[in-house]
């Protein structure tokens, strides 16, 4: 894989399934998004340590490579104007519960990163609206969801939730990433 090359869903898929890491593709991607908006640093690049995460056996040069592409490409996504983020979530013709349940793991993981990668000082000035995001994804988190005998009907809702959870994690990464760290993460 050369060092410009996008890094995709079924390139984590098989870190996680190498690495043996406890996580869905849908939670990792979340849980690094969190981090990201959450102002979170990396340690010397250490992504998978910076989530909490502990490979058995450890990546490879070339996984953590390709992990760190990830993160500046997901970096990039967020604060692109032109609003290409998007949550890596099951395909939109996968099963709705198999959707539904994506969502879910990427909302833990964005949550569980988001509290890793905040700061109680960075939090304290944080806005109504991000608060109300907040609020709001840990109760779709929660939620256990009950489905219409009408496919549409849960396409459409699951994919209104969608876009809410794509929305606001741009909120959030825009109002509390932004100068949260230097350009290598080191402190000085």
């Amino acid at each position: 894989m050369s060092a410009n090359q996008t890094v995709d869903p079924e390139d984590i898929a098989e870190l996680i399934g190498r690495c043996k890491l406890v996580t869905s593709v849908s939670e990792f991607h979340g849980s690094l998004v969190g981090f990201i908006s959450a102002g979170g640093r990396f340690p010397h690049g250490a992504i998978l340590e910076a989530l909490s995460l502990e490979p058995d056996p450890a990546p490879t040069a070339d996984e953590l490579d390709m992990l760190n592409r990830l993160r500046h490409q997901t970096e990039e996504w967020l604060a692109d104007p032109e609003l290409t983020f998007s949550p890596w979530l099951p395909d939109d013709d996968a099963p709705i519960p198999e959707r539904a349940d994506g969502l879910i793991d990427w909302i833990h993981g964005f949550l569980g990163g988001f509290g890793l990668g905040g700061s109680v000082e960075r939090n304290r000035g944080m806005s109504e609206d991000s608060q109300e995001v907040l609020r709001d994804m840990a109760n779709i988190a929660s939620t256990e969801f009950e489905f219409d005998t009408d496919d549409d009907i849960n396409d459409e809702n699951l994919t209104e939730l969608e876009e809410f959870v794509r929305a606001g994690a741009m909120l959030l990464h825009a109002e509390l990433s932004n100068g949260a760290r230097s350009a290598n993460d080191t402190l000085h």
